[in-house]
């Protein structure tokens, strides 16, 4: 969702839910959030950059590279072109894509994939809908850029080699702000992001390319532990496809697989714990480590914070 939008929403569903005026709503921090003291598991959110390009002013999704060592990729929400944007933990430009043949009418979430052959890919979700009047969704699929000494940060690169994967829901229209696609199964997933009830979670296949409009299959429901508690922004699967995080305005949240699950969607039945992500504005990006021990996040703003959580 992009800043233009926010404040029509956050007059809406803040004094439904917590009988406040909009002047009160404040985005960022947890006090929304019924955090427990042991916050997951994790260590304190701490700010350990600031995105450098101001060409990045809408961070709405993020995803860690699994196949380049401090590889960040962000793209802006609706308003930008089809642009992908590459950064370190500094916070420093590495690059900037565009992708051929694409467009962002809104952009919500991006992931990062790395392939039983070791290939990795970049998955970005063009599925925001924020007055639900879309019937088509998309999710393009690209082959992750290279970063080496030899980029020019500052240019922009063409990305020809873009596959599309249409879809829609099997009845109702959704506004859908998060992306999580799963390395060793295949399966993606398109978290929705609901006022008034459960986050819905949707099943796609990587048919990526074939022309055909996939029907997503709906395969569970989420109930954040927070007020709206289906307001989701943002998701990412960890590596090891063990974990789920999620994310809405307020905090973090984790799922974690059950060792004894025998099928990886058991992890949308298991109970979301809460965690701080730290100072953000408006946040929406949410992403795992490479191994899983750290999440990261980032905001909608210029030079927004990059925000790191490790895992006690």
């Amino acid at each position: 969702m992009s800043i233009k939008t926010i404040t029509k929403i956050a007059c809406f569903v803040i004094p439904l839910t917590f009988t406040i005026g909009c002047s009160d709503v404040s985005y960022g921090g947890a006090e929304h959030a019924r955090i427990k003291p042991e916050n997951a598991g994790f260590q304190n959110a701490e700010v350990i950059a600031r995105i450098a390009s101001k060409k990045i002013n809408e961070s709405s999704g993020l995803a860690v590279s699994k196949c380049q060592p401090d590889v960040f990729w962000t793209h802006n929400d609706s308003g930008d072109g089809p642009f992908l944007y590459a950064f370190n933990s500094k916070g420093e430009t590495l690059g900037s894509f565009r992708l051929l043949s694409a467009s962002n009418i809104d952009w919500e979430d991006i992931s990062s994939v790395k392939s039983p052959a070791g290939e990795c890919f970049l998955f970005i979700g063009e599925f925001g809908d924020n007055d639900r009047k879309r019937d088509i969704h998309a999710i393009y699929r690209v082959v992750e850029p290279g970063i080496n000494s030899t980029n020019e940060p500052n240019k922009t690169s063409t990305l020809s080699s873009v596959d599309l994967l249409r879809f829609r829901y099997p009845t109702e229209r959704h506004d859908a702000e998060a992306l999580l696609a799963h390395s060793t199964t295949g399966s993606i997933y398109v978290v929705t992001k609901e006022v008034d009830g459960p986050a819905q979670v949707y099943q796609l296949f990587p048919d990526f390319g074939s022309g055909n409009t996939q029907t997503a299959r709906k395969i569970a429901e989420i109930s954040l532990p927070a007020s709206p508690n289906g307001f989701v922004t943002g998701g990412d699967i960890s590596e090891d496809g063990r974990r789920v995080a999620l994310c809405d305005y307020y905090a973090g949240y984790e799922l974690q697989l059950p060792e004894s699950a025998g099928n990886f969607n058991e992890v949308w039945q298991q109970k979301p714990t809460a965690f701080d992500l730290g100072p953000r504005v408006i946040g929406e990006a949410i992403a795992y480590s490479s191994d899983g021990n750290t999440l990261f996040a980032t905001t909608e703003r210029v030079n927004a914070p990059l925000i790191r959580v490790l895992r006690k």
